[in-house]
């Protein structure tokens, strides 16, 4: 006869290996996500993005994904050298205090086109709720794309009020292996 926590013992590891088996990892480096910005002002436009990323995206049967990404914010750049400059500044991005930025997922939802995306963003020492669409799809690699509009305000971006728009697009590109 066989001892019940034998028996305990033998179903949870079953279980554990199961539930490894049915996990996957994905790590998001610089030279697999690009995550880049589009700011607006009343006489144009100005493109950038930050170069050095690093987080985990996991996958799990019966689980919804979770994503986790740290954003180095010394590390943007802009289509304008005097501007990166300016962006890596107090009047913006200032990151001598604030060097890093995080988005962490609350969930990750299907919609009737694709999924939604939602989480919380931790930039300028303010951490907001936000949510966008996005596509993926997974297996051996992941690919994870989407696009939000962020007000710059909600994270006490004031500077050039009147002369840039609050509003900015954030484009993200994951492509990822396991």
């Amino acid at each position: 006869m066989r001892s019940p926590l034998i028996l305990s013992v033998a179903a949870f590891w079953c279980l554990a290996v199961s539930a490894q088996a049915g996990e996957a990892s994905y790590r998001l480096t610089d030279a697999n996500t690009k995550i880049e910005f589009t700011g607006t002002k009343p006489g144009g436009k100005h493109d950038g993005g930050f170069k050095r990323v690093s987080g985990m995206i996991v996958l799990a049967d019966g689980v919804e994904p979770q994503v986790d990404v740290e954003i180095d914010c010394s590390a943007l750049y802009s289509d304008n050298f005097m501007l990166t400059w300016h962006l890596k500044g107090a009047d913006f991005f200032n990151v001598k205090k604030h060097p890093k930025a995080r988005f962490t997922s609350t969930s990750v939802r299907r919609s009737e086109t694709d999924y939604v995306v939602a989480g919380n963003l931790t930039f300028l020492g303010v951490t907001m709720p936000v949510s966008f669409p996005a596509t993926m799809t997974a297996g051996d690699v992941i690919r994870l794309q989407g696009t939000c509009v962020l007000n710059r305000h909600d994270f006490g971006m004031t500077y050039g009020k009147d002369k840039i728009h609050d509003n900015v697009e954030v484009r993200f590109d994951v492509n990822a292996a396991r």
